[in-house]
């Protein structure tokens, strides 16, 4: 049997999406920044996937800016608002926490070349962010806060709303969105921010497609120069196919997440049930408490077991398991998981961490398996 269970890595695209974005690889393919008809099509494409994707997330039109993904739509965010609002106001302080995703916390590092500093708010031992310290480290410099909404690594969810209420006029709340977009209800008006970031790819979209909002009077430069596209705020142009195929994910999101979302639930509660039968206390699950039913972290503990995250997931994988550790890796070598030492654990628990992500058309049938794989796999390994 062959089982995916790495979907918060990517997802397979879903045969309606691929439909709608056809006709834009074919007959349709015409520049959208043409004044002739086949540009004309291409350009009502493109607005026409703008208002719906807006309209989803309770945004006006203009606050949409199509990237290459949720990368692009990080980076554009957070040195667009950091660099504009440094020049414009002075404050030159942001902050972030430690179990962010790289795309987050390597722009934050590269903008102390430009002036700026960050501030790591305290993250709790579940994951979630310390509403006390990050009221602690917000001052009259504090420019923008970068925190996510659903982690990527341990599915935890933050309570981004009461953020807005420490923030002045000149602060800006940046969430990067990218694991919960199409998943979960977000409303910009809810969570009240100025800006977040998303990508198809995790919704079964296209890869190389996403969005950025930027709430209207948000200070903001382009990232990207050379084009008047985007409102001459990210040059190049625009890659309509995926466009459509994202506003197209979206669509199918709109009207099936309900449902996904109690399936996924099933599948996490049956899978971390049948864990705990077969480990007991020899394993522990991170982030169990407000999170999402899209993933499921389990940490082998290092007293119990010899920790080598590298074997282990080849071992999955020989076994037709696919998993993921949830770390970035480097130069072929697989570093321990910077979320996985953020919340407290050591390095050698760290290593023996892995994420289990789900769609909606994974079965209770696969679940069973992987158990099964596990339990052999855990017995090969055992002290």
């Amino acid at each position: 049997m062959q089982v995916y269970f790495d979907n918060a890595s990517t997802t397979k695209i879903d045969s309606r999406v691929l439909d709608a974005m056809l006709p834009f690889l074919k007959e349709n393919y015409g520049n959208a920044s043409s004044i002739h008809s086949f540009g004309s099509k291409t350009r009502v494409a493109i607005e026409s996937s703008r208002e719906l994707i807006a309209d989803f997330i309770g945004a006006i039109p203009s606050e949409i800016y199509f990237t290459s993904g949720g990368t692009e739509a990080i980076n554009f965010i957070i040195n667009g608002i950091a660099k504009t609002n440094f020049l414009e106001s002075g404050k030159n302080e942001l902050i972030t926490s430690k179990i962010e995703h790289k795309a987050v916390l390597d722009t934050h590092k590269n903008l102390e070349h430009s002036g700026l500093k960050t501030k790591f708010v305290k993250i709790n031992n579940d994951g979630h962010f310390n509403i006390d310290s990050l009221k602690n480290n917000i001052t009259e410099k504090t420019s923008l806060i970068s925190l996510m909404h659903t982690n990527n690594e341990i599915g935890t969810v933050n309570d981004i709303e009461p953020i807005f209420n420490h923030l002045n006029e000149d602060q800006f709340l940046f969430c990067d969105c990218v694991q919960a977009f199409g998943k979960s209800i977000i409303d910009v008006n809810k969570l009240k921010v100025h800006a977040l970031s998303a990508s198809a790819h995790k919704i079964y979209g296209p890869k190389g497609i996403g969005f950025a909002f930027v709430k209207s009077g948000t200070p903001l430069s382009p990232l990207i120069f050379g084009g008047s596209q985007e409102r001459s705020r990210r040059g190049g142009t625009e890659n309509v196919a995926s466009i459509v195929g994202l506003a197209e994910a979206v669509r199918i999101a709109k009207t099936e997440m309900e449902e996904n979302h109690v399936l996924a639930s099933k599948l996490n509660a049956n899978l971390q049930k049948g864990i705990k039968q077969v480990f007991g206390d020899k394993i522990s699950i991170n982030a169990t408490e407000n999170n999402t039913p899209y993933i499921l972290s389990i940490t082998f503990k290092n007293e119990y077991f010899r920790n080598d995250i590298d074997t282990f997931l080849m071992a999955l994988d020989i076994n037709g398991v696919a998993a993921s550790q949830g770390s970035a890796c480097t130069s072929g070598t697989i570093k321990p998981s910077h979320v996985i030492l953020g919340i407290g654990e050591s390095v050698e628990d760290a290593n023996g961490t892995i994420r289990f992500s789900f769609n909606p058309k994974n079965t209770i049938q696969e679940v069973d398996y992987v158990l099964g794989v596990l339990e052999k796999l855990g017995k090969q390994n055992l002290k």
